[in-house]
């Protein structure tokens, strides 16, 4: 048996077990938590037992991940149980410190406690691979200590073979790129305005309405430093005169092309 099969193993008599009782994940429609879903769906047929897919609504995620975690549970079986919570509330959150993260999970989890407390749930779950285990993620440290089982990274499974047992069991998520908190754009230290959020969000539909795929804009002040893949570099070029009048039109003035291209993280290279 090879270890990558042992892991798969691993992982899906893990999730036999959960599904033993309700769940209640954390689902942003990224393909980590929807592998999850629908292995938990799958797994709950045979028990009869509940699993709620919980969605945040939130000022620092991407629009267009709600509309796609909403079809996704759908296309399980589910519904997705949407909670609305406003992250900038919260002043360690809003000035955007190298911990944000942390912050920001600790009161998304802690709602998504209360809603399972509610149900009586008490397997609570979330998607995190074991590839998040080594890059800085300050978010982690609140998944633990509250207590959520992250089976994905417990069971070794990475990125790459999360999406490939995605593709073997056919789901559209497969080949969706991640789509991580918009804070993300921004330089540390640099206080969350959410109508300039909302901008970026917009120009990064945009260009994924042009083609691309994995791409971001990171704006340092009046810079506007756009990531993708290198070999759609020739595509960005081509759609230079469009691209340049929709993104000032969105009030980036001054663009630039990243050579390095599209890489998750990019904000972190000074910590």
């Amino acid at each position: 048996m090879t270890a990558e099969k042992e892991r798969k193993d691993k992982l899906l008599q893990q999730i036999r077990t959960y599904a033993q009782e309700d769940t209640a994940l954390a689902f942003s429609g990224g393909v980590d938590s929807a592998l999850l879903l629908y292995l938990l769906s799958q797994a709950a047929r045979d028990t009869g037992k509940h699993v709620y897919a919980v969605t945040f609504q939130t000022a620092l995620h991407p629009q267009a991940d709600l509309a796609y975690a909403r079809h996704f549970a759908q296309s399980v079986g589910l519904d997705c149980h949407v909670l609305k919570v406003n992250e900038l509330e919260d002043p360690r959150i809003l000035s955007n410190p190298p911990d944000r993260c942390y912050y920001c999970k600790k009161m998304l989890y802690e709602k998504l406690l209360e809603f399972a407390r509610e149900r009586r749930i008490s397997t609570v779950l979330e998607g995190s691979n074991q590839d998040d285990l080594n890059v800085y993620r300050p978010g982690f440290k609140a998944v633990q200590e509250l207590g959520i089982a992250s089976p994905l990274a417990q069971c070794g499974i990475t990125k790459s073979q999360v999406r490939q047992m995605a593709g073997e069991y056919g789901l559209s998520c497969a080949s969706r790129p991640s789509a991580p908190c918009l804070a993300t754009r921004l330089p540390y230290h640099t206080t969350l305005d959410m109508q300039l959020l909302a901008r970026i969000d917009e120009g990064e539909q945009f260009l994924k309405g042009l083609g691309f795929d994995n791409v971001r804009i990171r704006v340092h002040k009046d810079i506007a430093r756009i990531e993708t893949d290198p070999e759609q570099f020739s595509l960005l070029l081509q759609k230079r005169q469009e691209i340049i009048r929709r993104l000032q039109e969105l009030d980036l003035p001054y663009l630039t092309l990243d050579l390095e291209g599209f890489r998750s993280g990019s904000m972190d290279v000074h910590l």
